[in-house]
């Protein structure tokens, strides 16, 4: 239940009916005010000219779930916490270009940045609200992933509060009595179930009607279909930026490795360093028919990470045709010939690949499809398929977490939220790996190379954002740490009669 743990929609999403961020946006990319009286602009006077500076006022009134007032000095504590370099923060690429945050007033806040830049990526989403600094006090730097008790049951400003919690499985909540408006929410509790599979799900929305919302339903479109004719809910779907990725691991998962340089930067990957294989493996995928069999006319196959909107898409296509002689040719370039078995050997190891996504019919599906293209150029792999809740969890003891990345290739989805796209690209550089001195926190887990600063005045900074991002496309293309992303999926919903 706290966002700068854990960057996954498992927890986001729950998290967000208790903490809240100053401002959000609503369905058309326009920022509103949530705990903040308005929104700063430079016509107001709440950012500077000169893009340095952006000043937040609360709105009056407001108060903590336990009946505290809410105050400017808990969003200077939200800053100091995320931005504690031991703590880990998952929401650290949001915070990259501030130099210090600081209270004005009991109501008013500022936020003063190292150069100009968009004043809007820190406190305006579900993936940066403010905790109460009581609370978290003493729960900064490493001691932040031992706080079970704040993060398990945060006091936060929304409308409900948690009053179970059980890791990995559901979340119970009820009615805030202190919440801001008195005429909500308008329902008196929230059972919020995690874990398990799309398939029962869809079927607990659908067809039996024990839950009212499912999301991300990844299931074939005609068992949807079929499931939607009972009646008791229905199917909504849209496209965005959600991308399935594979996702390639740089650095050795082996378990012969130490505990703090398994899966680091001290030890490259022995096969997945060499650009050609990479290149091969993704050469081999033919991702118009993933896209098909996994999406059927809701998906379409995209080489682009972010393939909308169309300023920040790179239009990418060289990935969209399966050419399975000219990945053979790479790897025999690279020195990976042929064994006995047909599975190719360089000098005396095995080309074999551990490969693991969450336990899904279609991903599981797709999973097997990449797999006997894969074998077919000689390539072995060894399939793993994880809960959700496992492989998304926070638990930095879990050998299995997406952060640890203790295998060679993952596969889920992603997305970018919000009109900019700086700090999501962001959160992919480098400096944000998860690691042992992040308390392995942190999203990612393909060490994109950094190309996003802080630069310029607004507009330019904006375009200056675009084109790096196209830039940064095309090189992942070529020498990161993905294998592109072979469909642009839906966000699929299940919507129960409430």
């Amino acid at each position: 239940m706290n966002p700068y743990l854990s960057g996954s929609d498992n927890d986001t999403i729950p998290a967000s009916l208790v903490l809240e961020p100053l401002a959000g946006y609503d369905e058309k990319g326009e920022l509103f005010p949530r705990l903040a009286a308005d929104i700063p602009t430079i016509e107001n006077g709440g950012v500077s000219k000169d893009l340095k500076s952006i000043t937040w006022t609360l709105k009056p009134g407001l108060k903590w779930s336990d009946g505290t007032p809410v105050s400017a000095k808990d969003v200077v504590f939200t800053a100091n916490y995320c931005m504690d370099a031991k703590g880990g923060c998952a929401q650290l690429a949001r915070f990259q270009c501030v130099d210090k945050v600081e209270a004005l007033e009991d109501l008013t806040v500022k936020v003063i940045f190292k150069e100009p830049t968009v004043p809007y990526t820190l406190f305006v989403s579900a993936s940066s609200p403010i905790i109460q600094a009581k609370q978290f006090a003493d729960c900064l730097g490493a001691k932040a992933p031992t706080c079970t008790e704040a993060n398990f049951y945060p006091v936060g400003t929304g409308p409900f509060v948690v009053t179970n919690f059980k890791p990995s499985d559901a979340v119970q909540l009820k009615a805030n009595p202190n919440y801001r408006d008195l005429n909500k929410p308008a329902v008196a509790e929230v059972n919020y179930k995690g874990g398990g599979d799309a398939l029962g799900a869809a079927r607990a929305v659908l067809q039996t009607g024990q839950y009212d919302y499912a999301l991300n339903m990844q299931l074939a479109p005609d068992v949807l279909g079929k499931m939607e004719k009972a009646g008791k809910g229905k199917v909504l779907s849209s496209y965005g930026t959600w991308v399935e990725t594979l996702f390639i691991n740089l650095t050795d998962p082996s378990s012969s490795l130490p505990p703090d340089e398994r899966s680091t930067a001290k030890h490259p990957n022995p096969i997945l360093s060499e650009v050609r294989v990479r290149k091969a493996l993704s050469m081999a995928l033919d991702r118009a028919r993933l896209s098909e069999i996994g999406y059927g006319s809701m998906g379409k196959p995209t080489c682009d990470w972010i393939p909308a909107p169309a300023n920040f898409a790179a239009g990418n296509t060289e990935c969209l045709k399966q050419d399975i002689p000219g990945a053979v040719k790479l790897l025999e370039e690279a020195g990976w010939k042929p064994g006995p078995d047909g599975i190719r050997e360089k000098d005396g190891k095995k080309l074999k690949l551990t490969f693991v996504t969450t336990t899904n019919s279609i991903r599981n599906q797709l999973q097997a499809i990449i797999k006997q293209w894969w074998h077919e150029i000689g390539v072995d792999v060894e399939l793993k398929s994880l809960d959700t809740s496992v492989l998304f969890g926070s638990d930095s003891s879990s050998p299995d977490t997406s952060q640890k990345f203790y295998v060679d290739v993952q596969m889920w989805t992603n997305y970018a939220s919000g009109t900019d796209f700086g700090s999501y690209v962001e959160s992919y550089t480098c400096g944000k790996a998860p690691g042992p001195d992040t308390q392995w926190q942190g999203w990612n887990p393909s060490l994109l190379r950094r190309e996003l600063r802080c630069v310029g005045d607004r507009t330019r900074q904006y375009r200056r954002r675009q084109e790096a991002w196209r830039n940064s496309e095309k090189a992942q293309y070529h020498v990161g740490g993905q294998l592109r992303d072979y469909a642009n999926g839906l966000a699929r919903q299940c919507l129960g009669d409430l």
